[in-house]
């Protein structure tokens, strides 16, 4: 079976490290990318074909700015974080968000202090939404 469209549009860990530069710093050429990017120091083509790829992906836009193409995400971090997180779950999860909360707490991975942030934000939500019976009631 070949790659999903899904998988063709996840962002790899070196699109993510560039995609955390224009989040962080804005929209950028390809040497300003190179210039902030943290970690090892890259070619400039390979985060000129990173971009590029980024670009195909639309999950950044360029516009020519001189001589040199300057790179904007239109990709949010937060839409970014989502999508991983979904794909996280659907791939390991069979697309159980329980699954994924009761295999971290099996796996002790929240101290008590998080448990009860967890608790905390539980209940507000639970204030915030309103309840399957008020759901039904609002029908015709």
């Amino acid at each position: 079976m070949g790659p999903t469209l899904k998988s063709l549009n996840r962002l790899t860990p070196l699109e993510l490290r560039i995609m955390k530069v224009l989040w962080e710093f804005g929209p950028a050429t390809v040497q300003g990318v190179q210039e902030k990017l943290p970690g090892d120091k890259l070619a400039y083509t390979t985060v000129q074909t990173m971009l590029n790829i980024l670009h195909r992906k639309h999950r950044v836009k360029r516009v020519l700015k001189g001589k040199a193409y300057e790179y904007k995400s239109v990709l949010s971090e937060d839409k970014a974080i989502k999508e991983a997180i979904r794909d996280l779950v659907d791939r390991l999860f069979g697309g159980s968000v329980d699954g994924l909360v009761m295999n971290l707490l099996k796996g002790h991975q929240f101290d008590s202090k998080m448990l009860l942030r967890l608790s905390n934000l539980i209940d507000e939500r639970q204030k915030d939404e309103p309840s399957q019976k008020e759901k039904n009631d609002g029908r015709d």
